[in-house]
């Protein structure tokens, strides 16, 4: 029975520093038996001043990094699942990409977000992530993972059941959701979401998250989930903190939840 390790982060605008982070809990999950690191969306660099972040991603050192988090992974003999950073994607656009790195070391494999956060809140907040990024165009699986075949989706995907269904006909074994959901919609939609996307895909899934006051100025919901196939949440880290949790995920589950709800065989095409 795999253990992972997630990892809830108050991401800034000093990559450094979140990197430093990333390692020590890399680390730190290693020593107490985890095969897998997930990390937040935006793990890397978290704001929203383009100006400020564009050296960083357009220079190249986001490149860099890429390369340092499949050292720490090595170093570490832990997988790391990185919900996702920015990376420079060519014509001045940036993608918002995922990166699975394995202990055994080799090249990460990636997956770019593919539904761009533009919304307006009734709080006044809003948000055009499609201004700077360009979104993704392949669905991604990472096969042989210690909790088997693994879906990878990033934040604002998580309201597209496509994608899941998608997901769910490749018979992934659990999907990872990295996120930095605002406060408002983590309150009204953030479990019931989640909840859904694992009953339906017959799947763990997997949403590590940003909490709290940023430097950027957001605030974010936490709440890093774990679900079973079943539905049911086998661990929540909160709202209030940073922090790495610990979860036991039982592969067996997936065959006996399949075996009694047999949705993903039963599936049909919706005619035109």
């Amino acid at each position: 029975m795999p253990k992972i390790a997630v990892l809830q982060m108050c991401s800034g605008i000093d990559p450094d520093a979140n990197m430093d982070v990333i390692e020590t809990a890399a680390r730190d999950a290693a020593k107490q038996g985890a095969e897998v690191l997930f990390t937040p969306e935006m793990s890397l660099l978290l704001d929203r001043n383009r100006e400020r972040a564009a050296p960083w991603i357009d220079s190249g050192d986001s490149d860099e990094a890429a390369h340092l988090l499949s050292i720490i992974a090595a170093k570490g003999f832990i997988d790391l699942a990185v919900g996702s950073m920015p990376v420079a994607a060519g014509d001045g656009r940036w993608a918002n990409r995922s990166l699975y790195c394995r202990a055994q070391g080799g090249d990460p494999v990636t997956y770019d977000k593919m539904h761009m956060f533009d919304v307006e809140l009734a709080t006044g907040e809003h948000w055009r992530e499609s201004s700077a990024y360009e979104p993704g165009r392949k669905v991604v699986t990472v096969e042989n993972t210690p909790v088997g075949r693994l879906g990878l989706t990033v934040c604002y995907d998580l309201r597209f059941p496509a994608l899941f269904g998608e997901l769910g006909n490749r018979r992934c074994d659990a999907i990872a959701v990295p996120a930095a959901f605002t406060k408002p919609t983590g309150e009204a939609h953030w479990h019931v979401l989640l909840r859904a996307r694992a009953i339906e895909a017959s799947a763990f899934v997997i949403a590590a998250a940003q909490v709290g006051h940023h430097a950027d100025g957001r605030e974010t919901y936490g709440h890093s989930l774990v679900v079973d196939p079943w539905g049911e949440v086998l661990l929540d880290m909160g709202g209030d903190a940073p922090g790495l949790g610990f979860c036991d995920i039982d592969l067996a589950r997936i065959a006996e939840v399949r075996a009694q709800v047999p949705s993903l065989a039963n599936r049909r095409a919706i005619p035109g």
